[in-house]
């Protein structure tokens, strides 16, 4: 019997990488995506995707999706409780492990592993310590489609919104930005690839910039996710309104 696993799941590139390569080992049942949404605004946490589509991504992807709200003004405190919340009911319904597509920042990893630890849960990580350029170049050769939705505007700016992630998206980049983003530099929307049952049609529509103080009020909206060395300061994050086609 495959052991029962829950995907945290943000709709973006490294999260379609990861469950591709948990459902190719074919060693767990994934019994639902977990998604952190912000309750005011209606949308994905940090990436800014209306829920209406996040519903048909997981639709496409062919796996139930449960959403995990968050007030507007969300505290670590509150975060932690409604997480705490979904894992017990989670492992109420023979869960043992949560699936996380992080890569390379250890403090997100044990912090992601203490909590799971509190409750007699375990962590999966398929494509931790990847290589950032081997893991962008893979996701592109396997055909997977994810559009730029939310940039930092310490490493980039509204310009680098709505493009697909190809081999010219990352050779754009610049230098000190990883190619995966996994210092919080961009997010991104997966609309295709070989986890889908069929690719999403989207399109772009208008540009956002908010604050950080809109985007991250009090502590933070979820596990701390860029580390303390990052350099630049960031002011804010421009946001694309993506829309079903």
């Amino acid at each position: 019997m495959k052991e029962k696993a829950v995907f945290f799941w943000s709709g973006g590139k490294d999260s379609a990488l990861a469950l591709y390569k948990v459902l190719k080992e074919d060693r767990y049942e994934v019994v639902s995506l977990l998604t952190t949404c912000n309750e005011h605004f209606q949308r994905v946490s940090m990436h800014g995707v209306r829920l209406e589509l996040l519903e048909k991504q997981a639709e496409a992807v062919g796996l139930p999706l449960q959403k995990m709200f968050v007030s507007q003004r969300s505290s670590n405190e509150e975060y932690l409780q409604r997480l705490t919340e979904s894992l017990v009911a989670y492992k109420a319904q023979g869960v043992t492990s949560f699936v996380f597509g992080d890569i390379f920042l250890e403090d997100l990893k044990r912090w992601r592993e203490d909590n799971l630890a509190k409750l007699g849960l375990r962590g999966i990580f398929p494509i931790w310590r990847r290589d950032s350029h081997d893991l962008i170049g893979e996701f592109i050769s396997l055909g997977f489609g994810s559009v730029i939705c939310c940039v930092n505007d310490a490493y980039l700016d509204q310009t680098f919104l709505g493009r697909n992630i190809d081999t010219e998206f990352v050779n754009s980049l610049p230098a000190d930005v990883d190619p995966c983003g996994e210092n919080g530099e961009f997010h991104s929307f997966a609309f295709a690839g070989p986890i889908f049952v069929k690719p999403l049609s989207i399109r772009v529509g208008e540009t956002v910039y908010r604050p950080v103080e809109e985007t991250q009020p009090g502590n933070t909206v979820s596990p701390p996710i860029c580390p303390s060395s990052v350099p630049r300061r960031t002011k804010g994050f421009w946001f694309c309104d993506l829309l079903p086609a």
